[in-house]
């Protein structure tokens, strides 16, 4: 999960891969450290020690296999995205603990990872009692109901998480060798033109730093889109992640 999240925002997955598609598919969804159920150690973070948290919980689940795991994140998690892109980030988020009224805060991370045609629209989600009003008003509960557990979200553990996400940095030479190490056909690189949390322009960064398409890396661009893809975009993301999985399969049984 990315900057400030927490490992629920990877519900509609979770539900989609892990239930629906159960004994297909096994899921581990994770709190960066500083946020939810994970511990919020006061000390400075970098995206390396939180890289090396999740290889922690990976290794105890006992996933150790080569090339057993899909991996998956959005926004911070990638970890490959440039410091210019994660400073953006931070300037677009750090908005959460500017001294301002709850639905002021609310309104400008809404306009920052949504587009507005998908706030305005029917609340579609899977629900237990009943469904929101708007896609927005379900967005706003969810902020306020994380706002209300400090255990889960605090000053302290996003202030930790955006200096890591704001020292954050990869020069192309380190991109290049992600590329070779975990091999470009297995990687995917996906964003929204309209993203104004990470703008588009760090994503053509990004796909050229690997190498290209034509160096077999995939690109998944949609137009129009914003910065939560996974949300907006259910069904399409869930297929492209599917077809990488495919792939990676594929690609084991040949190596």
């Amino acid at each position: 999960m990315g900057l400030g999240g927490l490992k629920t925002s990877w519900q509609r997955q979770t539900k989609d891969f892990s239930h629906t598609q159960g004994s297909k598919y096994s899921s581990l969804i994770v709190d960066n450290r500083g946020m939810g159920e994970s511990s919020k150690p006061m000390q400075r973070y970098s995206t390396s020690e939180m890289a090396k948290d999740l290889l922690e919980v990976i290794d105890h689940v006992g996933w150790t296999a080569e090339r057993q795991l899909n991996v998956v994140g959005i926004s911070m998690a990638p970890r490959l995205v440039n410091t210019v892109g994660f400073v953006e980030n931070l300037r677009n988020r750090i908005n959460l603990f500017i001294p301002r009224s709850l639905d002021d805060q609310i309104a400008n991370v809404k306009h920052n990872i949504y587009t507005q045609a998908f706030l305005d629209a029917p609340d579609t989600l899977e629900y237990k009692v009943q469904p929101f009003p708007t896609n927005g008003d379900r967005f706003a509960a969810q902020e306020v109901a994380k706002r209300k557990m400090p255990q889960y979200f605090n000053r302290t553990g996003f202030m930790a998480q955006a200096i890591a996400a704001g020292w954050h940095h990869k020069t192309d030479a380190q991109l290049k060798e992600i590329g070779d190490k975990v091999g470009r056909e297995r990687i995917l690189v996906l964003h929204g033109t309209k993203d104004r949390m990470i703008t588009f322009p760090h994503a053509e960064m990004l796909l050229n730093g690997l190498g290209g398409e034509e160096s077999g890396v995939r690109k998944a661009f949609f137009e129009g889109q914003g910065h939560v893809v996974p949300i907006e975009l259910r069904q399409e993301f869930n297929k492209l992640i599917e077809e990488m999985v495919e792939k990676g399969k594929t690609l084991n049984a040949k190596a």
